[in-house]
């Protein structure tokens, strides 16, 4: 274009001056006409030079004009044919109008996709395009192919990203990861044991975590007796989550052979951006959250704080000592002197173990001459702890430190120490706005250790090998000073807490339970007033029985009831369907399935411990214990929960001898 203006240009000023020449010689042919004649003889020559030569370089440019255009054409074809880059326009109806030689990959044979739809390529081309997805990963041939889509224009672009992925999936699976074993019990197992027991045991655990680390891979080095540390790769530890840590089982039918009651407990720690110290850190943070949940098992987390937890099937032995109930004792005597007062917290709904405990930490602060209060809120009580909170009214000496959740954030102080009790989840407490209004908070639970965990507690007493909050509190107060007097309706209190999370002392049931139980009838509980305060409602009974009627049995041993749709029930209802399931013959293991009052789902999970729901549940977003365990699902309905339940089972039973 700038050849042309330029020409057109030069063709003016030519022409100009050839009309100037032309007047000029006519000016001069009229005083001497041979000169004029001359002089227009040169004029025309040069007139017809000039022509001339503009027709070549017309020509001459129409030429290249007409080559350059059909480079262009010819390179704009390559590239669309050859560029490794593929092309794709597609009609409103989603159909194939033109693909480039790239896209005739995902067929086996050329020209075939044109006029077919696109979920010929990939099964979800046409639902991610009309959800206005603008990219679509997907596999093909063992490729991996990124999909860029242009709705407007109807036009996909194909890029093969196939080595890239594998440089980030080789770059992912090197990163380290650390691990630290821990054998459960071991000093309490070889503590009676002679040199030559204590070597064997030595030397058979230690060939089982040798060969383990051999055949996977992974640098083993003893710290300490009961200490490993492992070192390993990402890639290692899927494959370990693969065979689900096999390991565990292992260890654990040596216990069988040897009737020794030894565990591992295995804390992992992974971090994509963390130094090895803050790797170090997480895998020890996972090994205490492993113990804290009762050993047996193997907890990961990551630098999210996202934790995963293998194992935990065996009902977890029991070793809290007095020695450390006393040390927890004068540790909470000691804060609660140095506090203002006292206020206990249960959890939202709160049932027996939950009041009975909160009752028994208000007579440790009046033990210590210092004011404490229980916050109560009626929300959700079942008719037992109704009773139970009419026989607390009658009581003006009990009743007057009750208080609402309200009531006490209009007393509490920076000083003041809160204890939270049957419940560690910061999500599950009366009212949640407390933890933030205090410095000092304790928390006493027997549940086993979840991922949710309140911030920073000041003492924490964890025993998830306790039946109840109840019985570890009521261990607390034998360690208090002599001047704690229990009445009747305090220590009948205490002990209904037991009893209920007992289910009249046959689960979850050791010694020092039977302990506690005695100490608290020493007291004056009354064994007969626990059993008016648990007296059934008739219709309550009728509903559980039409709940317990759609019962069937899921795999062996395992009873799953789904009421029916638009049926509400409450969870105390349906924990009480799921504890009566396991007195049936046969049954190991009870979920009931229901629509609640705040239209959510709610599951209740119960076993006799062969079973752990506790981690079936954990998998659905709730917790518990490993015979006694629940959650809440929102956004749901029963059918859907229950095939979600299904799928979580039949993925726990894989490779089980007893399924």
């Amino acid at each position: 274009m700038s050849k042309l203006y330029k020409k057109g240009a030069v063709n003016y000023h030519t022409r100009a001056l050839y009309g100037l020449t032309i007047v000029l010689i006519g000016v001069i042919a009229y005083f001497n006409w041979m000169i004029g004649a001359a002089m227009a003889l040169i004029l025309l020559i040069t007139i017809y030079n000039s022509v001339s030569t503009d027709k070549q370089i017309e020509n001459d440019t129409e030429k290249y004009i007409s080559t350059l255009s059909y480079r262009v054409k010819k390179v704009g074809e390559e590239a669309l044919h050859e560029m490794p880059i593929g092309i794709l326009l597609f009609s409103e109806d989603y159909e194939i109008e033109w693909a480039n030689p790239f896209v005739n990959l995902f067929t086996e044979e050329e020209d075939t996709l044109v006029g077919l739809d696109l979920n010929a390529i990939y099964d979800d081309f046409i639902s991610s395009i009309k959800e206005d997805k603008t990219e679509v990963w997907f596999q093909h041939k063992d490729r991996t192919y990124q999909a860029l889509i242009k709705r407007e224009e109807r036009l996909i672009y194909f890029f093969d990203k196939t080595e890239q992925v594998e440089i980030e999936t080789l770059y992912k699976n090197e990163q380290t990861v650390l691990g630290i074993i821990f054998l459960d019990n071991y000093e309490e197992v070889t503590q009676a044991m002679d040199d030559t027991t204590k070597s064997h045991l030595n030397s058979k655990m230690t060939s089982i975590l040798n060969e383990w680390s051999r055949k996977n891979d992974i640098y083993l080095k003893r710290t300490s007796q009961e200490r490993f540390l492992a070192v390993m790769n990402l890639e290692i530890l899927n494959k370990l989550e693969k065979e689900k840590f096999e390991v565990l089982d292992e260890v654990r039918e040596l216990i069988s052979d040897k009737n020794v009651p030894l565990t591992l407990s295995i804390g992992v720690g992974i971090g994509n951006e963390s130094s090895l110290r803050e790797i170090g850190e997480l895998a020890q943070s996972s090994l205490d959250l492993a113990l804290g949940r009762g050993g047996d098992q193997v907890a990961i987390k990551d630098e999210t704080g996202k934790v995963k937890f293998f194992g935990g099937k065996t009902n977890p032995m029991e070793k809290r000592t007095r020695v450390r109930a006393r040390v927890i004792s004068h540790a909470l005597k000691e804060l609660v002197k140095e506090s203002d007062k006292v206020m206990v917290m249960g959890h939202k709904s709160p049932d027996m173990d939950s009041i009975g405990a909160g009752i028994g930490i208000l007579k440790v602060a009046q033990a210590n001459d210092k004011d404490g209060f229980v916050i109560f809120d009626p929300d959700g009580v079942n008719t037992g702890v109704e009773r139970l909170m009419d026989m607390v009214q009658e009581d003006e000496s009990l009743s007057k430190w009750f208080i609402s959740p309200d009531d006490s954030l209009d007393i509490v102080t920076k000083n003041t120490l809160l204890v939270v009790v049957d419940t560690h989840k910061p999500s599950m407490v009366m009212d949640e706005r407390l933890l933030t209004k205090t410095d000092h908070v304790v928390v006493i639970d027997h549940h086993r250790r979840a991922e949710e965990f309140i911030d920073d507690p000041t003492l924490v007493y964890m025993e998830p090998y306790a039946s109840s909050t109840a019985e570890l509190v009521t261990e607390l107060l034998e360690y208090q000073p002599s001047t704690l007097k229990l009445n009747i309706n305090e220590a009948t209190s205490l002990l209904a807490g037991i009893i209920v999370d007992t289910k009249y002392f046959t689960l979850r049931t050791g010694s020092r339970t039977f302990d506690a139980a005695s100490y608290l009838r020493l007291k004056g509980a009354d064994t007969v007033l626990v059993q008016k305060l648990l007296e059934e409602d008739l219709d309550v009974y009728v509903r559980r029985s039409q709940l317990i009627e759609r019962a069937e049995v899921y795999q062996k041993g395992i009873a799953i009831v789904r009421a029916e749709e638009g049926q509400t029930y409450g969870p105390i209802l349906i924990a009480q369907a799921a504890d009566t399931l396991l007195t049936m013959s046969g049954i190991k293991a009870s979920f009931v399935i229901s629509e609640r009052d705040d239209d959510k789902i709610g599951i209740s999970a119960r076993s006799l411990g062969d079973i752990n729901v506790q981690i079936i549940m954990e998998q659905m977003n709730g917790g518990g214990h490993l015979t006694n365990a629940a959650t809440q699902i929102s956004d749901t309905t029963v059918y859907d929960a229950e095939e979600q339940l299904k799928e979580i089972i039949d993925e726990y039973l894989e490779g089980r001898e007893d399924k």
